[in-house]
């Protein structure tokens, strides 16, 4: 049974910084590799946007909008993930989401974590 966990949301003025979290459990534990995660965000009236994401093979993509200011990166485990958030801005307002593909390697493992049924309940993040 696949399991994500968020956490680090919150509210922050313009220009502030926030760190989100997230545990992933249910997936087979490899020592020598990380599964491919993401995270996404939508906020009311919006479609679900890829915000960034990591390939087991250390691959990472960036929504134009964050990319500069935001950095997705392992946290201490293998099926760990943070979302570093510089500079916020009130357009990054949302509901962010966790999201995990297992293990995948390559380029095209970003366009196919959008497909996954893997997903954290979500945490909120405010700018004003």
């Amino acid at each position: 049974h696949v399991q994500l966990v968020e956490s680090g949301g919150g509210s922050v003025q313009a220009g502030g910084s926030l760190r989100l979290s997230c545990v992933a459990s249910g997936y087979t534990n490899n020592p020598n590799k990380r599964i491919c995660m993401g995270w996404f965000r939508q906020s009311p009236g919006k479609e679900r946007e890829e915000v960034a994401s990591i390939t087991s093979d250390g691959n990472t993509m960036y929504a134009e909008s964050v990319k500069d200011r935001f950095t997705i990166s392992p946290d201490n485990g293998q099926n760990t993930l943070s979302l570093q958030m510089n500079n916020l801005k009130p357009e990054d307002t949302a509901t962010y989401y966790c999201a995990a593909l297992g293990y995948c390697s390559g380029r095209q493992c970003h366009a196919l974590l959008r497909r996954t049924t893997d997903w954290g309940q979500g945490t909120q993040v405010t700018v004003s």
